[in-house]
């Protein structure tokens, strides 16, 4: 087998590691790993997306966790102020469409529901169980969350990528800030820093491989945002194969002889921020349904250190690694909870774990800027590229003999 060919058969041998897993792990800790493992496909969309935003493209975002709370938020309000019904409440402000009400259930803060009952609730005491409410369904509510990621990415990027520097980062910085403040203030409609709950992802449990899995299973939400992370791989590579792929890292390299050679700048530059957008819109919805209920702490500034963190361990110029980057860091920072003992000295690892992580993370911009699992990649690809040419060359100048 061909050194340049290991890459692909190391990420199907991945691709079948992670299919088979949750089949044949039974340890007792298996709730907790599946989570971890869920988790860390949240984080590796993140990172992977951003690292075709800030690695290929060279635009520096701090908007990401942003992103991701806009597309929880939508589909999380959704969810929670939208249903059908068969017959109007005369209570709620409600639309005919077809045959069924589209009911708009009135905000009502983190008050009680014991205390005061909204609108859609009174009707239903009314009916007494005769009218059936059937609520909206979450897949819509991430389709909806994915696009609202991306019109927000648009609007962003029709208005700071124009300009260059550290622009982008500046706006994005203050972008997620203001919106974390203003889900925070808007307490009657968010419920603010109470959080705000989300259907599970297979709200009435799914049958899969003849096996019945309630809401709270795992496997379900494994498989889903696991093919999520493989959905938005493919787009990446496929993006970066392109056209539009060879554009945006002319666009790193050399904005003006990109322009100058007739790129439209501004336009490519758009268009990545905005798919890097939708993708983690889209994630931040699924993840969200998965732990059903999302909160401002989610779009902390500290989460998008980590992520920028995790996508530079891995190598911030290959999306690949830097989502496999995003899984082992995830695990490697839940394992360095553990505490362990030198002599009489307990060294409690919860408080020196970010410790550990940011000395490493330190060593990796010092000592291997394209991260740590770039080079081997690079290495399987590209490691006999410069020898055949030197080899052909050779073998061209034998031939021709002498001059």
């Amino acid at each position: 087998m061909k050194k340049q060919h290991m890459p692909q058969v190391g990420g199907a041998l991945l691709i079948a590691f992670f299919m088979a897993f949750p089949f044949v792990y039974t340890a007792n800790d298996y709730p907790y790993i599946m989570h971890l493992l869920i988790t860390g496909f949240f984080y590796a969309i993140l990172a992977s997306s951003w690292s075709m935003l800030s690695g290929y493209a060279g635009q520096f975002s701090f908007g990401h966790m942003g992103f991701t709370g806009i597309g929880a938020y939508t589909t999380a309000l959704f969810s929670h102020y939208f249903y059908l019904t068969p017959e109007p409440t005369n209570l709620c402000a409600e639309f005919a469409i077809g045959g069924m009400y589209l009911v708009v259930v009135d905000p009502i803060g983190v008050t009680s529901s014991t205390l005061v009952q909204d609108c859609l609730s009174q009707a239903m005491t009314i009916w007494d169980g005769s009218v059936e409410v059937t609520p909206m369904p979450v897949w819509l509510g991430i389709v909806l969350g994915t696009v609202m990621g991306g019109i927000f990415g648009l609007l962003i990027g029709l208005l700071v990528l124009p300009l260059r520097a550290a622009y982008l980062a500046l706006f994005t910085l203050g972008f997620a800030e203001i919106l974390r403040a203003v889900v925070s203030g808007e307490i009657a409609i968010t419920r603010g820093q109470a959080g705000i709950e989300l259907p599970y992802i297979f709200r009435d449990g799914i049958t899969l491989f003849g096996r019945y899995y309630d809401k709270t299973d795992k496997l379900p939400s494994y498989f889903v945002m696991f093919f999520l992370l493989l959905l938005c791989l493919a787009i990446l590579a496929w993006l970066a194969k392109s056209k539009f792929g060879l554009f945006v890292r002319a666009l790193r390299e050399d904005q003006d002889a990109a322009a100058a050679l007739g790129v439209n700048t501004t336009r490519y530059k758009v268009m990545v921020f905005v798919i890097t957008s939708m993708m983690a819109a889209a994630a931040g919805a699924t993840f969200g349904h998965y732990v059903a209920i999302i909160s401002p702490n989610n779009m902390m500034i500290l989460q998008m250190s980590l992520v920028v963190a995790m996508a530079v361990v891995g190598g911030v110029e290959n999306f690949v690694a830097a989502a496999i980057g995003a899984i082992i860091i995830e695990f490697a920072l839940e394992m360095l909870r553990n505490s362990f003992e030198i002599g009489a000295l307990t060294i409690d690892m919860t408080i020196w774990r970010l410790v550990v992580f940011g000395i490493l993370l330190m060593l990796t911009l010092r000592f291997s800027r394209n991260g740590l699992i770039a080079p081997m990649i690079e290495y399987f690809t590209r490691g006999d590229v410069g020898k055949e040419t030197v080899a052909k060359r050779v073998a061209g100048k034998g031939a021709e003999g002498p001059a």
